[in-house]
């Protein structure tokens, strides 16, 4: 299978689905990337995309889309970014795809997911995924990270620059996305898991 995760910025995709996207590689399936921004408001851009591909190897991503869009300005031109997002989905054709829940505090995480919604309108499996200024989440599909978790904050510390960015004293984003894991976890009735909301999930029987 092809699996796309879509995100606003380097390392959103890998704090909210990284340790599902690691299971998909390990189990054969191609995993792409498709990255609105150099995320350039929160570090230099050569740095930021440098973090991005090398956490990307980790799982052996097969490719990184940009987007090319200005951090933060994900708002204005929706339409244009609609396209964006469906020509990716034509070049992959992925059989499922992530992509950040529309409840958020950061307005380029709000304007991804409206515009995914209407790029995927034809894909049959559209999932949300949670970051730490997500709101208002409540999941109902869990998948279990035990074994990939490791792999998920290897991804997460290869964005060196933004590790301790969470504007809490002494809690790192490696310590975010932990507690996040166990909560989730204790939800999904297992030790570890991530949580997604999904706009459209079809079982295989």
């Amino acid at each position: 299978m092809n699996i796309l995760a879509v995100g606003a910025h380097p390392d959103d995709i890998e704090a909210g689905c990284a340790g599902t996207l690691a299971k998909y590689a390990r189990a054969g399936h191609d995993i792409f990337l498709m990255v609105m921004t150099e995320g350039d408001r929160g570090g230099k851009a050569e740095t930021r995309r440098a973090e991005q591909q090398a956490a990307a190897s980790i799982i052996g991503v097969r490719e990184i889309i940009w987007g090319g869009y200005r951090d933060t300005r994900l708002t204005p031109g929706i339409n244009r970014m609609i396209q964006t997002i469906e020509a990716g989905i034509s070049k992959i054709a992925p059989d499922f795809i992530f992509v950040h829940y529309g409840d958020d505090t950061h307005q380029d995480h709000r304007s991804l997911a409206r515009a995914t919604i209407s790029a995927t309108r034809y894909v049959k499996n559209v999932l949300f995924y949670e970051g730490p200024t997500t709101q208002n989440f409540s999941p109902t599909v869990f998948v279990d990270i035990f074994e990939t978790f490791d792999v998920k904050l290897k991804m997460l510390i290869a964005h060196s620059s933004q590790v301790q960015k969470t504007n809490i004293e002494h809690v790192t984003i490696a310590d975010m996305v932990h507690s996040t894991a166990v909560f989730r976890g204790i939800q999904g009735r297992v030790r570890l898991a991530e949580g997604f909301v999904p706009l459209r999930l079809f079982i295989n029987i």
